[in-house]
């Protein structure tokens, strides 16, 4: 019998284990499987590996010697099959796709793109208020792409192998309940929301919070926060007249509930793509790209009052066209 890659993983797990029972249960195995395994290695090898005392194995001499040997070498086959792993996925049609994404107008626009692009390919998505934690599941293999947000000066950090592809930085506005006085002038000031209460969404890793209450600090204020709300729930305090709040300028008006801009455009939000640089969608990231920047102008077309502040702002309402 050869000796094999499996086999100084063996080696170096019960190394690390320091007991053929704890490294059994790291790769898997029984522990009479794994002892089987280690009397084959050393056969094989010629001298016993560890010293197997009541208390648990620690290396001989002659396994001190293999184990630097075999900890020399893993590395470099573990780099090889991870680029092997990426060349093929570089070349290769994937059976599947995992997107994922906060809270944005942009998700419906790339799963078109990406299905019109990889017709056969099962496309899944899943929605998390935290662009940190899409990050993190998109650097580590759990996700192919992501919509994501922030804001100026509090961008998102970068991650080994992912691409970040912003679409357009686009004012914040004001949400109101329809009966509020603020509602019914064209734009609002971020001073005049002061003397209000404010719904805010709880702290979820995007610092908006934190830059709302950044940029809030140059009026001198601070908002009173009494309800801490996401999505639907946050729309039915403001809606019920209790609290005020701030929105995307693609959000929707919708029963109960008015948008304003803010006058002077004191606050701004970030839609930016991403995806793994070495993974199915990065061959395709110019048309994915073109794609769901063409799909958010359409968005801006179904929100009247962003419509219009577009037309009073053209040079500030253009989408991005290179990368982060």
């Amino acid at each position: 019998m050869d000796l094999e890659v499996r086999h100084l993983r063996v080696v170096c797990a019960i190394a690390e284990a320091g007991s053929l029972t704890r490294a059994a249960a790291s790769l898997s195995l029984t522990q009479p499987g794994i002892s089987t395994q280690l009397r084959r290695i050393e056969a094989m090898l010629g001298g016993n590996l560890f010293d197997r005392r009541h208390a648990g194995a620690v290396p001989t001499p002659f396994g001190e010697l293999v184990l630097s040997r075999a900890r020399a070498i893993l590395p470099g086959i573990d780099g090889l099959l991870a680029d092997t792993a990426r060349a093929t996925r570089r070349t290769s049609t994937p059976d599947r796709v995992r997107i994922g994404s906060v809270g944005a107008p942009l998700l419906g626009h790339l799963i078109l793109a990406v299905k019109q692009l990889l017709p056969h390919a099962e496309v899944t998505s899943r929605c998390q208020y935290s662009p940190a934690t899409l990050l993190d599941d998109l650097a580590a293999d759990r996700l192919e792409a992501t919509v994501l947000g922030d804001h100026p000066d509090q961008e998102l950090p970068s991650r080994e192998g992912v691409v970040l592809n912003l679409i357009v930085t686009e004012p914040v506005f004001a949400l109101l309940p329809t009966a509020h006085p603020l509602a019914a002038q064209e734009e609002v000031s971020l001073a005049q929301l002061m003397d209000e209460d404010w719904a805010v969404p709880r702290p979820d890793g995007d610092r908006t919070r934190e830059y709302w209450s950044s940029v809030c600090a140059q009026v001198d204020r601070r908002p009173f926060t009494p309800y801490e709300a996401e999505g639907r729930q946050l729309i039915e305090i403001v809606r019920a007249g209790l609290a005020v709040s701030l929105c995307q300028a693609t959000f929707i008006e919708a029963p109960g509930v008015a948008v304003r801009p803010l006058a002077g455009n004191p606050l701004w939000y970030r839609h930016v793509l991403a995806w793994r640089r070495d993974g199915p969608l990065a061959a395709h990231g110019a048309e994915i790209h073109r794609r769901v920047a063409d799909g958010y102008l359409d968005t801006c077309a179904a929100s009247p009052v962003y419509a219009r502040w577009r037309e009073r702002h053209p040079q500030s309402a253009r989408v991005a066209q290179t990368r982060i």
